[in-house]
């Protein structure tokens, strides 16, 4: 386990049975401005894409508070170095408790502990509390997709492209 920023933040890895309150905290973080998917189904949580191997869940005095997903961008042996983060939400009764740092800081921890030189992620430019978390654990941003995204019947947004070099 990882102790979080917050002494009763707690990070471990996801299982089967987080099902239902990780399906809630997606439902409850969804907005247009946090994912270009629709909004989050019933179910399930997990699928072939999202695999409980590849997501941590934080807790916060007991309850399933947030999760992180992370993998590797491309199946090739060329990027095996490479980590990214494919997922970040903390359900909105525990912001400001520390639950998104230490999901950060245990992602960072894992891509490091599987020989990872380096972590990305991709942002929405409006996401603006997301994009500092991020600079504070000494992300960059390293390139800007300019309205990548269509939110909404005229409304575009750029996709912010951020990286941490785990070799530093």
């Amino acid at each position: 386990m990882h102790a979080g920023a917050a002494a009763d933040v707690t990070i471990r890895a996801a299982r089967a049975d987080d099902e239902a309150p990780l399906l809630a905290v997606d439902r409850a973080t969804w907005s247009r401005y946090t994912s270009p998917a629709p909004a989050p189904p019933s179910g399930p949580f997990f699928n072939e894409r999202t695999q409980p191997e590849n997501v941590l869940v934080a807790e916060l005095g007991g309850s399933v508070a947030g999760y992180g997903k992370i993998e590797h961008p491309t199946e090739l042996p060329a990027s095996e170095h490479v980590w990214h983060v494919t997922g970040l939400a903390v359900d909105p009764a525990a912001e400001g408790q520390g639950v998104g740092r230490a999901l950060m800081e245990a992602l960072i921890d894992e891509a490091r502990a599987h020989g990872g030189r380096r972590i990305t992620l991709r942002v929405f430019a409006p996401n603006e509390r997301a994009q500092r978390l991020y600079r504070r654990l000494g992300f960059e941003l390293e390139g800007t997709l300019r309205g990548e995204f269509k939110v909404g019947d005229d409304e575009y947004v750029d996709d912010l492209m951020m990286a941490l070099d785990l070799t530093r």
